[in-house]
C-alpha cells in the first residue's frame, strides 16, 4: 500500500536527518500521511515536521527541507515537494498510477485485502436481543454494523467468529412463557389474563394462534407449570427461528448462536464467581453478592446476585466474557450494543481486568436509536399491526441492501433518521441506488464490448492520460485504505462515504470519456481495462458491505 510506503520514507529520513545531525535527536512522532484537500498540493501531505518543530524548537519549513532532501524518491513518487508552514507533499507518477489498473485486475476478488490481523482470534457479538419478540428496525442498525465489520475483520487477516447471544434465562423469558400462555388460552375461549409485568404485542397472538394450528390444544390438559414451561419453549424456539430468519433477509448470518442458560447448565457461571471471589472481587453485603467495581476504579459496586438469591443480568454477562476470554481464548473481543446499555460498558472492562485479562481486548461499540420517516412524516407505528414497526416490514418495503447502505451511512454513536420514501427512490438523490447504478453502468459498458467482440487483455494502460482517467484511478487506489481505516477504528460509515464517491468519480468520468469507440480501437481497450477495474473495485466495496452489486437496473 502506496501510504504506508510513504510512512516508511519519511521515517527513514527523519532519522537518517538525526543521524547526520541536522535535526536534535529526539523520540519522532508518529508518523502520519493524509490527502491534502487541495490537489494541487499533491496526492499526499504529511505533516511530521510540524509534529517536530514542537519538540525540537526547530523551525518546521527548516525541518520539512532536511527530511524531503534525504527522501529517496521510488518509482511511485514523481515529486516530493516542501510547502509552509511545514509539510511534505508527494505527487505520484501518472505512469505508476496507471499500471495499477492491471494491479487491480490480477488481484482480482482480493484486491484490497491487507494483513493486519495475522490470523488473530475476534469475536463479534451483536443483537443478542432477547427472543420475546420480534425484531424492530433499531435492531437492523446493530446487525448491519456487526456484519460489515465482520467481512472488514476478514479481508484486514482476523479470525473472526460471529456470534448471537440468546438471553434465554432469567425473569424477561418467564414473563413471556406466561404471557404466551395466556394469549393461547384466550384465543382457546378460556379468559385469562396476561401478567403485569408480560408481553402485549399482538405478535404474542399471532404466535399462540400459530401454535394452536400446529399442537391443537393439548396444552390445557397439563398442570399450568408444566404447561407454561412447555408452551414457552416451542414459542421461544419459533421466536428464535423467526429473529434468525428476519437476521437472514438482511444477509446477517451467524457462526454461533450462544444459549445464556448454558453458562448455568455448563458450570461456567460457578467458575467465574469463584474465580472472582478468589480474587477478593466479589463480596456480600447488604444481603446481596456484588462485585466489587470500586476496587477496580469504577463509582460504585455492583450486585451480582440478589438477595433472593437470582443471579442479575450482570452476573450472566460476567459468565459469558469468562466463556469469551478464559474458555474460548478470544484475543479480542467486539460487542455491539444498543443505547441503553452505554452505563454498562466500564463495569464489564472491569470485570475482564479482573480475570486478569487486558480491559482494551473487550471493544465496545454502543448503536444510537434510528426514526424512521417517510419524508418529512414521522414513523411511530406499524400499518400492518399497529403497534412495533418490525425489521421485516422495513426489509420488506425498502429491501435490503437499501437497509444496509442506510444503516451505515452514519457513524454508530449518531441518532439517525432513516427515510423510506428516499430509500425507494430510483434516482440520484437515492444514494443506494446511485452507487448501484454505477455499477450497473460498468456491466452495461462491458456487455457491449463483449457483444462487439472486443478483447481487451492486452490494453495498453498507459494511454490512460487524461484528468478523468487518472481521478478514477486514484479513487480506486483508496480502497486498501478505506479498509484499514475501518478495521482500526471500527467505523463502517467510511464505506458508505467512499462508496458515494466513487460512484461519484465513475459518472464523471463516464460523461467526458468515451470508453467503445469506433474510431480508436487501442483507447478503447485501455479504457475497457480501467472501467473493468473499477468494476472489481466497486463490487468489492458493496461486498464489503453486504450488498449486491447488480448487472442491471
Amino acid at each position: 500500500m502506496i501510504k504506508q510506503k510513504l510512512v516508511e520514507l519519511l521515517t527513514q529520513a527523519a532519522s537518517e536527518a538525526q543521524q547526520q545531525g541536522r535535526l536534535p535527536s529526539v523520540v519522532l512522532p508518529q508518523v502520519t500521511v493524509e490527502h491534502p484537500q487541495n490537489p494541487e498540493y499533491g496526492d499526499y501531505a504529511s505533516s511530521l515536521p510540524l509534529k517536530l518543530a514542537r519538540a525540537t524548537g526547530v523551525k518546521p519549513l527548516a525541518i520539512a527541507e532536511s527530511i524531503a532532501g534525504l527522501i529517496i524518491p521510488g518509482p511511485e513518487i514523481d515529486t516530493i515537494t516542501v510547502a509552509p508552514p511545514g509539510f511534505i507533499n508527494f505527487t505520484l507518477k501518472s505512469d505508476w498510477l496507471t499500471r495499477q489498473v492491471d494491479e487491480a485486475l490480477e488481484a482480482g476478488d482480493s484486491y484490497g485485502n491487507i494483513d493486519l490481523g495475522q490470523g488473530s482470534r475476534v469475536q463479534i457479538e451483536f443483537v443478542s436481543v432477547n427472543p420475546t419478540g420480534p425484531l424492530h428496525v433499531g435492531h437492523g442498525r446493530g446487525a448491519i454494523l456487526g456484519s460489515t465489520l465482520a467481512n472488514i475483520l476478514t479481508a484486514t487477516g482476523y479470525n473472526v467468529e460471529k456470534e448471537y447471544y440468546i438471553n434465554n434465562a432469567g425473569s424477561q423469558i418467564t414473563a413471556f412463557y406466561r404471557s404466551l400462555y395466556a394469549r393461547y388460552q384466550q384465543c382457546l375461549g378460556i379468559s385469562a389474563e396476561v401478567p403485569a409485568d408480560g408481553y402485549l404485542g399482538s405478535y404474542m397472538v399471532d404466535l399462540a394462534k400459530e401454535i394452536i394450528a400446529e399442537e391443537g390444544d393439548r396444552f390445557l390438559a397439563l398442570a399450568e407449570p408444566e404447561a407454561v414451561l412447555s408452551l414457552g419453549k416451542l414459542g421461544l424456539d419459533k421466536m428464535i427461528a423467526q429473529i434468525r430468519a428476519d437476521l437472514e433477509l438482511l444477509g446477517v448470518v451467524f457462526d454461533v448462536w450462544f444459549s445464556e442458560q448454558s453458562l448455568y447448565d455448563n458450570g461456567q457461571y460457578q467458575k467465574a464467581m469463584s474465580l472472582l471471589r478468589e480474587g477478593s472481587y466479589i463480596g456480600d453485603k447488604e444481603g446481596a453478592t456484588w462485585f466489587m467495581s470500586t476496587a477496580l476504579g469504577e463509582d460504585k459496586d455492583n450486585v451480582v446476585v440478589r438477595g433472593d438469591g437470582s443471579p442479575t443480568y450482570f452476573a450472566a454477562d460476567i459468565a459469558y466474557h469468562y466463556n469469551k476470554f478464559v474458555e474460548r481464548h478470544f484475543d479480542r473481543v467486539i460487542n455491539i450494543w444498543g443505547a441503553d446499555h452505554q452505563g454498562h460498558v466500564s463495569r464489564m472492562k472491569a470485570v475482564v481486568g479482573a480475570f486478569g485479562i487486558a480491559p482494551e481486548q473487550l471493544q465496545v461499540i454502543i448503536s444510537q436509536l434510528v426514526t424512521l420517516r417517510r419524508g418529512e412524516e414521522l414513523v411511530r407505528v406499524s400499518k400492518r399491526s399497529g403497534d412495533i414497526i418490525t425489521l421485516r416490514e422495513v426489509v420488506d418495503e425498502v429491501g435490503a441492501d437499501a437497509c444496509r447502505f442506510f444503516f451505515l451511512s452514519r457513524s454508530a454513536d449518531s441518532q439517525m433518521d432513516f427515510d423510506l420514501e428516499l430509500a425507494k427512490k430510483q434516482s440520484e438523490d437515492n444514494p443506494v441506488y446511485y452507487v448501484q447504478y454505477a455499477h450497473a453502468r460498468i456491466a452495461s459498458i462491458l456487455r457491449l464490448a463483449k457483444e462487439r467482440g472486443i478483447d481487451f487483455g492486452d490494453g495498453d494502460v498507459s494511454l490512460l492520460t487524461t484528468e478523468p482517467e487518472l481521478s478514477l484511478i486514484r479513487k480506486m487506489l483508496l480502497l486498501p485504505e478505506i479498509i484499514e481505516v475501518v478495521a482500526g477504528t471500527l467505523e463502517p460509515h467510511h464505506l458508505a462515504y467512499y462508496a458515494q464517491d466513487l460512484a461519484t468519480i465513475f459518472h464523471s468520468f463516464y460523461t467526458q470519456c468515451r470508453v467503445v469507440s469506433q474510431d480508436d480501437e487501442i483507447l478503447t481497450k485501455a479504457r475497457l481495462k480501467l472501467v473493468a477495474a473499477a468494476k472489481l473495485v466497486l463490487a468489492k466495496t458493496l461486498y464489503l458491505m453486504g450488498m449486491t452489486a447488480p448487472e442491471t437496473m
